[in-house]
């Protein structure tokens, strides 16, 4: 009798377990579903609701479509200024707040995250209304710079949780053999870093793609794929969307599974080495 009820316990947790993890994966995947579904149906605007058959038009629509074409270029180009930018400037601040003493880096740090509890149409008005004072209008450039105001703050918090596990008696240990400043940061620092340089690159990249707020106020004649796709929504949306977030679905899953198998390659070649 005893016996019975520990098991009973066991299995009652394993179904409530199950039924838990179901639901999660369900509110997790099937909105994506249902927009890749709703991307290869011939009605417009997108719906699964009302199927009036298969149809792969939307692919060639896309194709077609040289606004949402160029906006995704203009998106990438942003994206790859964001990067440029917001690296830099998030590392010079992990660096530095790194270094200094608790008093005044808590100061400091609050400054330099602030950016990331800051609204992002506020930032997107006062970059704007800052570099008209010196004849700077909207554009690519302007938004690169817009976008890397509170970008490089993420950046910066990623650097900082690296800094933390560093063993620092490595970098003096460089200094007291003769090398310089530079050497240490470039053979020391730099090596240490490179996980988070990238980790720090990708959630740029995707910060940067998917900022409407601070875009929109900054972008001025231009577009990028969001802004233009909010410029749309007033007249209704066609499953050309749909269809270019399968696109970018897939390309995501396919750097995760890339990035899985090349991990698991090194971890595999680390025994032998």
């Amino acid at each position: 009798m005893s016996s019975t009820a520990p098991s009973s316990s066991v299995s009652a947790s394993r179904v409530v377990l199950s039924v838990y993890m179901a639901l999660f994966f369900a509110y997790l995947f099937l909105p994506l579903i249902l927009m890749v579904a709703a991307g290869f149906n011939s009605y417009s605007p997108p719906s699964v609701t009302q199927w009036q058959g298969f149809s792969l038009r939307w692919f060639s629509e896309l194709a077609e479509d040289q606004r949402i074409l160029q906006g995704i270029v203009n998106s990438v180009v942003v994206a790859t200024g964001v990067i440029l930018l917001s690296l830099p400037l998030g590392l010079s601040g992990a660096l530095l707040l790194s270094r200094l003493d608790a008093r005044s880096g808590s100061l400091l740090y609050g400054v330099l995250v602030s950016p990331v509890l800051t609204p992002g149409i506020i930032l997107g008005i006062s970059t704007l209304i800052f570099w008209r004072q010196v004849d700077v209008g909207g554009g690519l450039g302007l938004t690169v710079m817009a976008q890397s105001t509170f970008i490089a703050a993420y950046c910066m918090l990623m650097f900082m949780a690296r800094l933390q596990r560093q063993d620092t008696s490595l970098e003096e240990a460089a200094l007291d053999l003769g090398a310089t400043h530079m050497q240490v940061f470039r053979r020391i620092t730099l090596p240490f870093l490179r996980p988070a340089m990238l980790s720090a690159a990708v959630i740029a990249f995707l910060q940067s793609i998917e900022n409407y707020n601070t875009t929109v106020f900054s972008i001025g004649a231009s577009h990028t794929l969001v802004t233009e796709i909010g410029s749309r929504m007033r007249f209704g949306l066609t499953p050309v969307v749909n269809i270019i977030g399968l696109l970018f679905v897939t390309v995501t899953v396919a750097v995760a599974v890339a990035y899985v198998l090349l991990r698991q390659r090194e971890r595999a070649r680390t025994p032998a080495g």
